[in-house]
């Protein structure tokens, strides 16, 4: 399969890197990947696409090679939004399909409510706009958030002697088989002292201080015009119940649903049955 070209677009207050394949004539399709992923978590699926699209898949701030948010600041899903509107802007994309895994589908999502006019079409992995709030542990969450830094109890970066160790512990945390952990890996560490550690920011995995209220997520969804495709993972991710998702899915207009076995990374574990489910929704 074809390597990818690296990319860097620059925003106002960061720069976001990008691995794209395929041709330039071809009509874009932009990728967002999950929480603590990168642009590696497309690297089985996106050479599979190259005769219909050009793939750019970001790294969303924070993530993979883009920058860090600047001290003080925050991860916040409607942030992600911004930065990936303002990446569309930079790469000049007036129309383009969207793909999105995970905290990526929930961006996606969100784009899609937030610009409809130009996602020609929404292709979701497990993931159906963002973690919302039933209020059981707002208030907690919002006092975590907002412990300072230096009050929090904060551990050091681990350090792996190399990048086989690295794998295998993203392996046990995320139940991927090494083998398909490995381009995320590969692309989520960088070499420092002694071995190698995460590039990704450690503010990635502190909590939001607000989520949306379920009512409002069904608000923002029923914003979604473009045909839209959801594959869902089964048995269900537990964070991912099946009503939730079908009342979800019930605010989109235009939306089919399929479900696949297999775990979280469909994308890494079956990238061509993906691939095929991808094709066999009319491009536009």
């Amino acid at each position: 399969m074809s390597d990818p070209r690296e990319r860097r677009i620059a925003l106002q207050s960061l720069t976001l890197a990008a691995q794209v394949w395929g041709d330039d004539g071809r009509p874009p399709l932009l990728a967002l990947h999950g929480w603590l992923d990168n642009a590696g978590s497309f690297a089985q699926l996106a050479p599979r696409l190259t005769t219909r699209w050009q793939v750019i898949a970001l790294d969303l701030p924070g993530h993979g090679h883009s920058g860090h948010l600047a001290a003080g600041a925050s991860y916040h899903y409607v942030d992600h939004v911004q930065a990936v509107l303002a990446a569309v802007d930079a790469l000049g994309l007036e129309r383009y399909t969207l793909l999105g895994h995970s905290l990526g589908a929930g961006i996606a999502s969100l784009v899609a409510a937030a610009q409809p006019e130009r996602i020609a079409r929404l292709l979701l992995i497990e993931g159906l706009g963002p973690l919302g709030d039933d209020g059981t542990h707002t208030l907690q969450r919002f006092r975590d958030a907002l412990v300072p830094p230096h009050g929090a109890k904060r551990k050091p970066l681990r350090v792996f002697r190399d990048v086989a160790q690295a794998t295998s512990a993203r392996s046990i945390a995320s139940s991927l088989p090494a083998a398909q952990a490995q381009p995320i890996v590969e692309r989520g560490l960088v070499e420092t002292d002694g071995g190698w550690r995460w590039r990704s920011d450690p503010r990635l995995t502190r909590p939001s201080a607000v989520r949306l209220a379920e009512t409002q997520v069904h608000a923002l969804l029923r914003g979604i015009a473009a045909p839209t495709a959801l594959l869902l993972a089964q048995p269900a991710t537990s964070y991912l119940p099946a009503a939730m998702m079908q009342a979800r899915a019930a605010c989109v207009a235009d939306i089919a649903v399929t479900h696949m076995d297999g775990g979280h990374h469909l994308q890494l574990e079956h990238p061509q049955a993906v691939a095929d489910w991808i094709a066999a929704k009319p491009s536009s």
